[in-house]
C-alpha cells in the first residue's frame, strides 16, 4: 500500500489513525472471520484494516465520511474487487441493508462511538458480533459489574443487548497523530432472543435511562423526578427484595429487567 500524499487527520472527526500492523492482525482475529463472512467497517480511515478485512472475509462494506479518506482509500485498494467503499455517514447509512449475519469490524471515531453502538445493538438480529476499538474507559464502562463506579446505563443497555468481554488495551503509540486516551479492543456477541418483547425494551431503555439520571439519589427519588409514582418503585423494588433506598449502580441487568417487568403497565410514555 502507497503511504505517500496521505491525508492528514480532522480533529474535529476524531481521526487518530491505526499504524500497528500487529494490532490489526489481533483484531482481525478476534473478529475470527471466516472465507464466507460479510463485514461492516465503520470509519476505514487510511484503510490499513480495511485492507486485512477484504483479504479474510467474502465481502466488506467500509463507511467512510471524509469525502479525502473516501478517495485516498479507494486509490489504495482499487485492487480489491471485495471491498464496497461507501461515502457517508455511518449513524444514517442504511444498516438493514447489509446481510444477516453481518459482522462489525471497526476503529470507531471516539466522539461518536456511543451513538454508533447504540444503533448496531437495536439491530443486533443483523450483526452475531462486533468488535470495536474504542476509548479504553469506555471499553471499562461496557464490561462493568454492578455497584463499580464505571457501571452506568451504557453498561446496563450493552450488556442487555450482548455478551461482551474486552480483548486487549492498544497503546496510544500505535496511532498517528497520537491520541491522548488509551484504547481497547471490546467483542460483544449479540444475544439472539431478547428478553424482553420490543415494546417492552422501549420501557425498559427508558427506566434504565431515567435510574441513572440522577447518580447521587436513591433510585426511587432519580424515578420521582424522571415522572414515575414514587410508591409503583417502591411497591416493586418490596417485591424484588432490594431496598427501598437502593442506587441504581447496585442493580444488576437481570434486577433491571424484573424491574421493568413489574412496573410496565404504570410507565410515563416516553
Amino acid at each position: 500500500m502507497d503511504h505517500s500524499n496521505l491525508p492528514a487527520a480532522i480533529k474535529r472527526l476524531g481521526q487518530n489513525f491505526l499504524i500497528d500492523p500487529n494490532i490489526v492482525r489481533k483484531i482481525v482475529s478476534v473478529a475470527a472471520l471466516s472465507p464466507n463472512d460479510s463485514v461492516l467497517e465503520i470509519g476505514p480511515g487510511r484503510g490499513i484494516l480495511t485492507e486485512a478485512l477484504c483479504q479474510a472475509a467474502c465481502r466488506v462494506t467500509a463507511i467512510e465520511i471524509d469525502p479525502r479518506l473516501h478517495s485516498y482509500v479507494a486509490a489504495q485498494l482499487a485492487g480489491l474487487p471485495n471491498l464496497h467503499l461507501v461515502l457517508g455517514d455511518a449513524l444514517l447509512y442504511p444498516i438493514e441493508n447489509l446481510p444477516t449475519g453481518t459482522i462489525v469490524v471497526a476503529n470507531l471515531p471516539y466522539y461518536i462511538s456511543t451513538p454508533l453502538l447504540f444503533r448496531l445493538l437495536e439491530r443486533r438480529n443483523r450483526f452475531p458480533r462486533i468488535v470495536l476499538m474504542l476509548q479504553d474507559e469506555v471499553a471499562d464502562r461496557l464490561i462493568a459489574e454492578p455497584g463499580t463506579p464505571d457501571y452506568g446505563m451504557l453498561s446496563v443497555m450493552a450488556q442487555y443487548a450482548a455478551n461482551i468481554a474486552k480483548a486487549f488495551k492498544v497503546s496510544p503509540n500505535c496511532f498517528r497523530p497520537r491520541p491522548e486516551v488509551d484504547s481497547a479492543v471490546v467483542s460483544l456477541h449479540t444475544k439472539g432472543k431478547p428478553e424482553l418483547p420490543l415494546e417492552e425494551e422501549r420501557t425498559f431503555a427508558t427506566l434504565v435511562k431515567g435510574s441513572f439520571a440522577h447518580r447521587r439519589k436513591t433510585l426511587v427519588n432519580s424515578l420521582k423526578d424522571e415522572g414515575h409514582e414514587q410508591e409503583i418503585i417502591r411497591e416493586a423494588l418490596r417485591s424484588l427484595a432490594l431496598s427501598p433506598t437502593v442506587r441504581a449502580e447496585a442493580l444488576s441487568v437481570a434486577d433491571f429487567i424484573a424491574l421493568s417487568r413489574l412496573i410496565s403497565p404504570s410507565m410515563p410514555s416516553p
